[in-house]
């Protein structure tokens, strides 16, 4: 698969680590084009689990090519955390396989203490953010007023730049939130202090990924959360800070649309959601409780349990519109093993009338009433399937609904969680 940009058709959580994991195998270089640390990619190779939250998940694979793009906001202290978790894994971080972009840009302890600060002075009103600092430092990015990778390797101006952000900060800490200000100089030594383990891996990632194009390597766009937490079509205000959609992929890495050719959709069996913000088709029942539990539906970042509900076609509908999905990756689907009956979601009713794709008015989606289609169940054991004609015939069946539903081809059925537990279509 040449040139393949990789999202989350749901609401995050689809299982997008594995199959970049598993598909950079074949790749030559991976880039992340989004997001922040508020994601956590877990990739189970071996019988060992690996969660990565800022690092491309081809960095397991030895001699590819890993590159944080501009369109991430990078928290340069869990980075260097992570690397050296790899590194005492045996896994290579070197910066001759690993790059960040001078023009990412840097989550500080200023936007992290703000985003906790905002989400406990919203009370009742929280929107669920992980409290990693990702929103204020959009905010920063958009104001232009942002600390890029970049600056580092200019340490007055990296000053000059903590010192101004830190004066609206501090006023909003302390007489609006009510939290203690900070001190310019105790961030500014400590970001410096960091500042030459960070710096060897500056790169142009454009260029970079520009040169492995024209030479014929493959490149994958690694995304982060769902399309519809997508700050644009996503459920807002109940969204992430940054475009989560394909399109992204060439603007967060700074390569033409041209030159992504595949669009691959992760999507689960069934649907999850984590937070507040409108879910159709979720469960709050015994069938929820099974999902949650069978699913191990824990976030590999904040550890808190995800909603569960049925597998919502709308949802897939309008992210295949979005993004122009060209295929589908189906994960999770062993979890639905011993349900007597699967549902899918296949349209929505909404002030009386059935509609196939989700209302555009901010929270509309909460007013909808999911239509559902009913399917048999199945009990068989498919985590040793290695092909869609071992799979039984209700999830085959089940398989092929989903993709007529959706008018996208379902390339990846995924039936552990495993790296080598999926089936190539």
């Amino acid at each position: 698969m040449a040139n393949t940009v990789i999202i989350g058709a749901q609401w995050g959580d689809e299982g997008k680590g594995k199959i970049v994991d598993m598909l950079s195998a074949s790749s030559d270089v991976i880039v992340r084009f989004q997001g922040g640390n508020n994601a956590g990619h877990t990739i189970e190779a071996n019988g060992k689990q690996t969660i990565l939250h800022t690092i491309p998940s081809g960095i397991l694979h030895p001699g590819k090519l890993c590159l944080i793009g501009n369109g991430v906001v990078l928290d340069p202290f869990v980075f260097l955390k992570e690397v050296d978790g790899l590194n005492e894994n045996g896994i290579d971080t070197s910066p001759r396989r690993l790059g960040i972009s001078y023009k990412t840009h840097l989550i500080m302890p200023y936007h992290v203490a703000l985003d906790k600060a905002r989400e406990a002075y919203k009370a009742g009103s929280k929107i669920g953010t992980t409290g990693r600092g990702i929103g204020p430092c959009y905010e920063d990015k958009v104001g232009r007023v942002g600390l890029r990778a970049g600056d580092l390797t200019n340490p007055d101006l990296a000053s000059r730049k903590i010192a101004a952000a830190l004066v609206e900060k501090n006023f909003l800490l302390k007489n609006l939130y009510g939290s203690e200000p900070l001190d310019a100089k105790t961030i500014t030594d400590q970001v410096m202090a960091i500042a030459p383990r960070i710096t060897p891996y500056l790169t142009d990632v454009s260029g970079a990924v520009q040169e492995s194009v024209l030479i014929g390597k493959d490149v994958l766009w690694e995304g982060a959360q769902g399309v519809h937490l997508d700050v644009d079509h996503g459920t807002y205000p109940y969204v992430t800070s940054s475009n989560t959609v394909s399109g992204c992929g060439s603007t967060g890495t700074g390569i033409g649309p041209n030159y992504l050719q595949q669009v691959l959709g992760i999507a689960k069996a069934y649907t999850t959601r984590v937070g507040a913000g409108p879910f159709p088709t979720e469960l709050d029942d015994k069938t929820g409780a099974f999902l949650r539990e069978q699913g191990h539906e824990f976030g590999a970042t904040t550890g808190r349990p995800r909603r569960c509900g049925w597998l919502d076609a709308v949802v897939l509908r309008e992210s295949a519109r979005l993004c122009g999905l060209t295929q589908f990756a189906l994960t999770k689907i062993d979890v639905l093993r011993n349900l007597p009956i699967l549902k899918i979601c296949v349209d929505y009713m909404y002030k009386g009338h059935r509609i196939e794709y989700p209302p555009q008015g901010e929270n509309a989606l909460a007013e909808v009433t999911p239509v559902y289609e009913e399917l048999p169940g199945f009990t068989e054991d498919i985590s040793h399937c290695k092909h869609m004609e071992a799979l039984p015939y209700n999830v085959q069946k089940y398989i092929q609904r989903i993709e007529a539903l959706t008018q996208v081809r379902i390339a990846y059925v995924s039936v552990g969680p495993d790296r080598d537990q999926t089936i190539i279509c």
